[in-house]
Parts: C-alpha cells; sequence; structure tokens
C-alpha cells in the first residue's frame, strides 16, 4: 500500500473511531446520532434499495458532468475567439452567479418535470460556470512570446486557438473539471430534495421523515464514495491528458 493510501486509511480509521466514541460517550439516542456500526449495519441491510436510488443519482450525476462540461468548453471557446461573444455571455455568466442555483431547483422541476432532466439540468447549472472561467482564464493567460511567435509565422487566429492556446490552457480546464466533479452531485441531490420519485437524495428525505436517521447517514456515505471515486477518475484522467506536466512539490516538503 501506498504511502498515501495508508496515510488515508488512517485518517479514515481516527475519524470513525472518533466518532464512535462520540456516540459512546454522551449516550446520543440513534435517532439523533447513529454510530458507524449502526450505519454499516444499515447499509448492510439497505443495500439493495441504496444501489437503487444511488444508480439514479449516479446516472444524474455523470449525465450533468459531461453535459456541463461540454456546454462550458463550447462558451469559453466562443468567448476566446470573438469578442462579439464576450460583450453578449460575459455579463449573462456574472448575472448566473448572482441568482442562488438553490432557488431556480423548483423552477427546474416545474418546467422539465419530476424525472431525471430537472437534475441532470441543475447539476448542469452547478458545473457550468467553474469549467467556463477556468477554461476562458486559461485561454487568455497564453504566453505572450508563443502568440508573438504564431503571428510571425502567420498563423489565423483560429489556428493560433486550437493549436497553441487550447493546449496551453488544459491544465487550467481540468483544475476547473476537477472542481466540476466534485460539485456535480450537489446539483443532482438539490433536484431531488425539491421533487423527485428516486434517487439518494429522495431516499434521505424518506428516510429522515420516518426517523431512520442510519439509512439517512448510509445514504450521505454512498453520496460522498460517488464523489470522492468520480473525483479521482478525473483526477487520473487529467494525469493521463497532461504527461508533460507531472505533479511537484517544494524541496523541503518532507511529505513522500
Amino acid at each position: 500500500m501506498s504511502g498515501k493510501l495508508m496515510r488515508g486509511a488512517v485518517t479514515l480509521a481516527v475519524l470513525l473511531g472518533g466518532w464512535q466514541a462520540l456516540v459512546w460517550l454522551t449516550g446520543l439516542p440513534r435517532y439523533l446520532l447513529p454510530g458507524p456500526l449502526a450505519v454499516a449495519d444499515a447499509m448492510r441491510r439497505q443495500a439493495p434499495l441504496l444501489m437503487q436510488h444511488g444508480a439514479t443519482t449516479l446516472m444524474e450525476i455523470l449525465l450533468g458532468l459531461v453535459l456541463g462540461v461540454a456546454l462550458g468548453s463550447v462558451s469559453a471557446l466562443l468567448l476566446a475567439r470573438f469578442r462579439t461573444a464576450r460583450r453578449w455571455l460575459m455579463p449573462l455568466l456574472v448575472v448566473s452567479q448572482a441568482v442562488p442555483v438553490f432557488a431556480l431547483a423548483p423552477l427546474l422541476v416545474l418546467w422539465l418535470g419530476y424525472g431525471m432532466a430537472s437534475k441532470i439540468a441543475m447539476a448542469v447549472l452547478v458545473i457550468y460556470f467553474p469549467v467556463t472561467t477556468a477554461l476562458f482564464d486559461g485561454l487568455r493567460r497564453t504566453d505572450p512570446g508563443w502568440l508573438d511567435l504564431a503571428r510571425t509565422m502567420g498563423a489565423t487566429p483560429a489556428a493560433t486557438l486550437w493549436t497553441i492556446r487550447l493546449p496551453a490552457a488544459l491544465p487550467a480546464f481540468w483544475s476547473g473539471v476537477r472542481v466540476a466533479a466534485a460539485v456535480a452531485p450537489i446539483g443532482a441531490v438539490i433536484g431531488e430534495w425539491v421533487g423527485s420519485s428516486s434517487g439518494l437524495g429522495y431516499l434521505m428525505l424518506h428516510a429522515n421523515a420516518r426517523m431512520q436517521i442510519d439509512l439517512l447517514f448510509a445514504a450521505v456515505l454512498v453520496l460522498g464514495l460517488f464523489a470522492v471515486a468520480l473525483y479521482a477518475a478525473v483526477d487520473a484522467l487529467a494525469r493521463r491528458a497532461l504527461p508533460w506536466q507531472p505533479d511537484t512539490q517544494p524541496a523541503d516538503d518532507p511529505v513522500g
């Protein structure tokens, strides 16, 4: 086991041990704070139910992530390529962040229904801005020397965008995708809380109403596992897409 995995396992064990000790020492009732042993038992007993609702939420997250990244990438390219797009789209981007996405969830459910469409749209809204801003920021911060060289060689603006500015912006783009992967579950669950017939958010609400707090914690844990796995997958994909940019750390950092 690598050092990173070992440290993660030790940290997780300490947190779970502290959580269980808190439950034992305070004697909190199970309907207020179940211990990790009770949550693990609920996950074992309700595994089919968690898998059923988890599959729905996972599909919403993945579709929202793919559509949000695609839409954000296209918007960033338009902003970088056309001045008119910057004049019209940039104010819309700023205004879109002034309106809390939580407030839009009831409208999306009203317009798109209680199915997956409204949850996917909610995830797209959460993902869209970080991807767009990250890629656009990377596109406009290209090394000026490279751009001067491209102009000297007679490259067209479109060729400069695709062959120089876009490859140079890939690190910023993947940073935005990492953020998107971390927040994608938020959009899907918010949509399920507002109105749905399946999904982990739906299961959380019903478990809370029935005082099945151990099941509620189990659903939260499954959602957290989805987020961690998705972030790890995106991070691994980014490392493969950017082989020329290995991870570095300060020479005086003792962590190896």
